[in-house]
């Protein structure tokens, strides 16, 4: 899934199944759904998510409470891994976001990432890395890796384009 599919997929899942923003908003808002397991299986299919996709989401807000205790408890960012990627269905990619944007882990790799690792090599050596060469690039920057990432991100250094964006494929009318 690219990234423009799951964004895409995340506005219809909030729109269809989540609660109107209370107030004047410029445009319609939405919040998540209180009860993402009362979501139904076609709703999950018709936003573009597959089944075992959905089938993650759901069963992570089924133990959600308990999900919630352990990764507040968790000391670091490593201990919180633990609890992410010992769901199945979860990860290290998605609990690497999950830190970055749940806990400010100022020190998340989303390794896995399909560009994240190119753009950091490029930036820093000016050639392509993959995932192990970006961790070796980052070390350096240990208990701040994710700060040096957005840094990389803002700062503008974008290896040139070499074709067109791909275009998705839509199986959902198979």
């Amino acid at each position: 899934m690219t990234g423009l599919q799951a964004f895409g997929a995340w506005r219809m899942i909030l729109t269809w199944c989540g609660e109107r923003a209370p107030g004047p908003t410029p445009r319609p808002m939405f919040a998540p759904p209180a009860d993402w397991r009362l979501i139904p299986s076609w709703t999950w299919h018709r936003a573009g998510l597959e089944p075992p996709q959905a089938k993650t989401v759901v069963s992570a807000a089924a133990r959600r409470a308990s999900i919630e205790r352990a990764a507040a408890s968790a000391t670091d960012g490593d201990a919180r891994d633990r609890v992410f990627t010992s769901l199945p269905g979860v990860g290290v990619w998605t609990s690497a976001e999950t830190r970055i944007r749940a806990f400010g882990d100022a020190d998340a790799v989303s390794v896995g990432d399909y560009h994240l690792c190119h753009q950091v090599g490029y930036a820093l050596t000016g050639r392509r890395v993959d995932d192990d060469g970006m961790c070796a690039l980052l070390e350096p920057w240990r208990g701040h890796r994710q700060r040096i990432i957005r840094l990389i991100g803002l700062s503008g250094a974008v290896e040139p384009r070499r074709g067109p964006r791909l275009a998705p494929e839509d199986h959902r009318g198979r």
